[in-house]
């Protein structure tokens, strides 16, 4: 299988720069699978898990917070808001990110912001019963 290049940054780090076969992105129109040659595309992204695929048939997972996702000729950057590897997180992390979630939707009387954060809360809620915790 063809690979791309593929960078994830947050504003703390670099969370994953390298090759790769294939990422699923949780873009705000519907979660998509950028494969090497994909058509130049920049998308938003929602909250949810993007999966950076090996060619193994499984994948490394990664929650992010929003950001922007860029696919060009050179391959794919993600600027995710905030981003959080599975293997990182425990039920006190999602807890405290549904928290700031719902924070933000009492916070604000925009419909797009509030259907943004109740967004965000159903997919961190699904993200913490897929994890188990």
């Amino acid at each position: 299988m063809a690979t791309f290049t593929f960078e994830l940054v947050s504003p703390e780090r670099v969370l994953f720069s390298g090759d790769v076969d294939a990422v699923v992105l949780p873009a705000t129109e519907g979660d998509m699978t950028v494969l090497a040659g994909h058509a130049p595309t920049m998308t938003a992204l929602k909250t949810g898990f993007l999966v950076i695929g090996n060619g193994a048939g499984s994948g490394r997972r990664i929650l992010v917070r929003g950001g922007f996702a860029d696919i060009n000729q050179n391959g794919l950057t993600v600027l995710a808001e905030r981003a959080l590897p599975a293997e990182d997180l425990t039920q006190d992390i999602l807890d405290h990110e549904i928290l700031q979630a719902e924070m933000a939707y009492d916070a604000t009387n925009d419909p797009a912001a509030k259907h943004a954060a109740e967004s965000a809360i159903a997919q961190l809620r699904e993200a913490k019963a897929a994890l188990n915790l």
